[in-house]
């Protein structure tokens, strides 16, 4: 390639790369829910598309089981514990009041039923025996929920126990749980599977699942259910509608059904007026660059993983996706160096801003040909601000 098609291609390069449309989409408010606090969040993406008191620190009741079963999803994983191990039922499970699977003192009960028990019965008898096997008392499986509470980001949380029951000091808010409630379906998706099981029976006793959207909408697949005198009605749910997966949460209800009606008001907003729009996939070409003393002369730039973004619907070409490229890009090159950043606005307002990458690897040239290259950058006064 001559030095002059060589420049032409770098100026090109170091050119942003832009797509931008320009038609309004309206948007309404949000409800207003007949609860304490609530909270919409759009899983793929993390955006937040509803959001009342959200950091409120509250009782979270029975959604605090989320994180008992998310903890022995992970020690099954880990391969510490295996769904056929049977734990021995202590007197302190089968005693506990509330919510339950009605264990015996003494028998013994399969890590499934148990987590089965937890997730679709809300057993607090289930909550307490899975604690004692895993870390050898409810107390000590508390610190270990808070210390995985610390690492998902749950800034607002302080567990005391594994079932929810009422404690002082045991509180959460409606972000963390979204928090929560979007890693236990990106984490465990096979075991998410068990939260959308309608009933589940032991010891000659069938139950049904406390979450009352499983019954009345088919998108809906999980997760849970909450409810103590102090905390009032709440509900942590997820729905999946055409790609798009929407985590919602409310607490402070009045009723089991209030619970259910509040939170299908916020699915439904968010389903109606928001998208959820793969933008790129990973490993996908969105520009290429000149190499300077490289044994290649250009590199194919990409991304490391595939970009979602949430929109307004209708407002998908309305995008506007700047590339960045840095000026001057020199062997050696590793696959996966980042190499600028892509930016993405709608409306003046940023919705991501990520690196870009190489995409393949190029080794420096040789002692000649970066001599030559050197030659040519000085003289082009590459090295100046564009």
């Amino acid at each position: 390639m001559t030095f002059l098609a060589r420049s032409v291609l770098f100026i090109l390069s170091c050119s942003v790369v832009m797509l931008s449309y320009a038609r309004p989409v309206i948007i309404p408010a949000p409800p207003q829910l007949a609860a304490t606090a609530y909270f919409l969040m759009d899983t793929n993406t993390g955006r937040v598309l509803v959001e009342k008191n959200a950091d409120m620190q509250l009782p979270p009741a029975s959604m605090t089981k989320m994180m008992t079963s998310y903890i022995v999803s992970s020690e099954i994983e880990r391969g510490s514990i295996n769904p056929d191990d049977l734990v021995t039922i202590s007197v302190k499970a089968w005693k506990k009041g509330g919510s339950k699977m009605f264990v015996r003192e003494g028998t013994q009960v399969s890590i499934k039923d148990l987590l089965r028990g937890v997730i679709i019965q809300s057993g607090n008898d289930a909550s307490i025996a899975l604690a004692e096997h895993i870390a050898g008392s409810e107390a000590a499986f508390a610190d270990i929920m808070n210390q995985q509470a610390a690492l998902l980001g749950m800034t607002n949380t302080v567990f005391k126990n594994a079932t929810g029951w009422p404690a002082d000091g045991h509180i959460s808010s409606v972000r963390d749980l979204a928090i929560l409630g979007q890693a236990l379906i990106k984490d465990f998706p096979e075991h998410y599977k068990l939260y959308s099981e309608k009933y589940f029976t032991y010891n000659g006793i069938n139950q049904p699942n406390r979450n009352k959207l499983l019954f009345t909408d088919k998108s809906v697949d999980g997760i849970k259910t909450g409810h103590t005198e102090e905390a009032g009605f709440g509900l942590t749910a997820s729905s999946e509608r055409d790609g798009m997966r929407l985590v919602s949460v409310v607490t402070g209800t009045r009723s089991e059904s209030a619970r259910a009606a509040e939170s299908q008001k916020l699915l439904s907003y968010g389903f109606r007026y928001y998208y959820t729009h793969k933008l790129y996939s990973k490993g996908d070409v969105v520009n290429t660059a000149v190499v300077w003393k490289g044994q290649q002369e250009e590199i194919k730039i990409g991304l490391t993983n595939d970009i979602y973004l949430t929109v307004p619907r209708g407002s998908e070409n309305d995008l506007q996706a700047t590339v960045h490229i840095d000026e001057v890009i020199q062997a050696p090159i590793v696959q996966g160096q980042e190499l600028g950043n892509v930016v993405v606005v709608l409306d003046e307002e940023e919705l991501l801003n990520v690196p870009v990458i190489a995409l393949a690897s190029i080794e420096e040239a040789g002692i000649f040909s970066r001599m030559l290259d050197s030659i040519q950058l000085f003289f082009g006064g590459f090295f100046s601000t564009k």
